[in-house]
């Protein structure tokens, strides 16, 4: 074998993915089509979820001095995600080429082969391995691995060459990303509509503005290059009547309302993480959000079952775990594109479903659909509130050290938090302590009567989520550990 795992794309999924295997020492090389970054940026910020995660990796001071905000918004109608109590605030101010640069520097520490200017022409899957045929700069050759994971974007060659169904439905519109130069216009929150269309104006860094634009009644193209800003310019006058013509712009992008869904995040030895397994309206900034937050679910079970540490069954989870979420998604984003895309007709709606804002459980209720915070998985085997969920950010002090839960998740590994000092059940979980490190510790200040309040100990798989929790999981510990970690050693 070449590597245990080969990942195709070096964007945001591609290389979380790729740093989750490092941590644990699975060997991977990231092979990426293009020589070098865009320095595009799609994405804009991170959800609160995403900055729960990248704490929990100790990756939040690469991305330097982060602006963060409780405002946000549903289909362009204000939602204060104050509401969300103990959450993270959102940040908004890192663009995507920021995210990525980062990324790539933490996998590169870390020791992952990244491989830019290299395109896989077509792979096999071979029952026991995978073979990808690569075009690089020296040629073409032949790589061979455990499993491929197609973290290639929405128009995946992964996915289409292994034959995933991807069902959904045809963009029915065309809209215009742009970042320029050179122009000095208010702001605009998105959702702001005119009779032929909607705008959004956000000023960035630098002296950049952010445009979006969606003029009605242009159906989508077909094409094989980014749109002429000219095109953004004639479309903008059309719907607003402003004269941007003599912006300078960095890069613009098209894109359209196209929903697509795979029905399967594996076969077999191919996997989809990312945009390559769903494909929406960008709304609420949550594509590149759930991208990485797949890798992150997948990288820990795919690093486990590569070692031998874990059974090849523990990679169903990664589908019926994140194909849910996939599915919330797409309906979410539907959703609010019909709020802020369509036309003077939806306008009852938006003004009744700007009264329900207004009550705090509705406004709960979409902060944490935008946000991810609303994630959970079905552990089952038990009734505890925090099944499921991800651990809270806590204090924890022990004897001699003082720490909180996502510094103790740094490592990838995961973590028993014996809250009792209970002797007998850090002997009964022994026998994993090569992949799951166990903890002496409790709750410390105010959150000592917070919500692990009368629990004996906790089980954290090496995303953050709750795997078990003593009382109030029917399952026993050690059944627990084999499930999500294999069997002992």
């Amino acid at each position: 074998m070449d590597a245990a795992v080969i990942v195709v794309g070096a964007g945001p999924a591609g290389l979380m993915l790729a740093g989750e295997l490092r941590l644990v020492g699975v060997d991977v090389i990231v092979l990426e089509r293009l020589a070098e970054r865009t320095g595009e940026s799609r994405g804009l910020g991170f959800t609160a979820r995403t900055m729960e995660i990248f704490e929990q990796r100790g990756l939040l001071p690469r991305f330097g001095d982060i602006e963060t905000s409780n405002v946000g918004h549903f289909g362009g109608l204000p939602v204060d995600f104050g509401v969300l109590e103990g959450a993270h605030q959102a940040a908004k101010t890192v663009p995507q080429s920021q995210t990525e640069a980062a990324l790539e520097a933490w996998v590169t520490e870390l020791g992952a082969d990244l491989r830019r200017g290299h395109e896989v022409i077509s792979f096999k899957d071979e029952g026991d391995a995978v073979e990808v045929e690569v075009r690089g700069p020296q040629g073409v050759h032949t790589l061979r691995a455990d499993y491929l994971v197609g973290c290639d974007g929405g128009r995946s060659m992964v996915r289409k060459a292994a034959g995933f169904d991807f069902p959904g439905t045809t963009a029915t519109m065309e809209m215009f990303l742009a970042d320029v130069k050179g122009l000095d216009l208010s702001p605009r929150m998105i959702g702001e509509t005119f009779a032929d269309g909607m705008v959004m104006v956000g000023p960035l860094p630098g002296g950049i503005t952010r445009l979006i634009l969606c003029e009605r009644g242009t159906p989508p193209q077909r094409r094989t290059a980014p749109p002429a800003y000219s095109e953004v310019a004639d479309g903008w006058k059309r719907v607003t009547g402003e004269d941007i013509s003599h912006g300078e712009a960095v890069w613009v992008s098209a894109f359209g309302n196209a929903t697509r869904l795979v029905t399967e995040y594996r076969r077999g030895r191919v996997i989809l993480a990312g945009d390559s397994a769903h494909i929406h309206l960008p709304a609420g900034g949550q594509g590149m959000n759930t991208s990485i937050q797949d890798a992150v679910n997948l990288g820990w079970k795919l690093a486990a079952v590569v070692r031998g540490k874990a059974p090849e069954a523990l990679l169903d989870t990664y589908h019926e775990e994140r194909h849910p979420v996939g599915k919330r998604l797409l309906m979410n984003t539907q959703a609010q594109g019909l709020l802020f895309l369509s036309g003077s007709e939806v306008q009852p709606l938006r003004d009744v479903l700007r009264e329900l804002i207004q009550y705090e459980p509705v406004s709960r209720h979409l902060a944490a659909m935008v946000s991810g915070l609303e994630i959970h998985y079905p552990m089952g085997g038990g009734s505890h509130p925090l099944l499921g969920h991800r651990m809270p950010e806590l204090e924890l002090v022990g004897d001699d050290f003082k720490t909180n839960t996502s510094r103790l998740l740094h490592s990838g590994r995961g973590v028993l938090i014996d809250l009792e000092d209970n002797a007998v059940l850090r002997r009964r979980a022994a026998g994993w302590t090569d992949r799951v490190d166990i903890v002496t510790a409790a709750p410390h200040g105010l959150a000592a009567d917070g919500p692990l309040s009368g629990t004996a100990a906790v089980l954290l798989r090496p995303d953050g989520h709750i795997a078990w929790t003593a009382p109030g999981s029917h399952r026993d510990l050690p059944m627990s550990l084999e499930r999500w970690f294999g069997p002992s050693r």
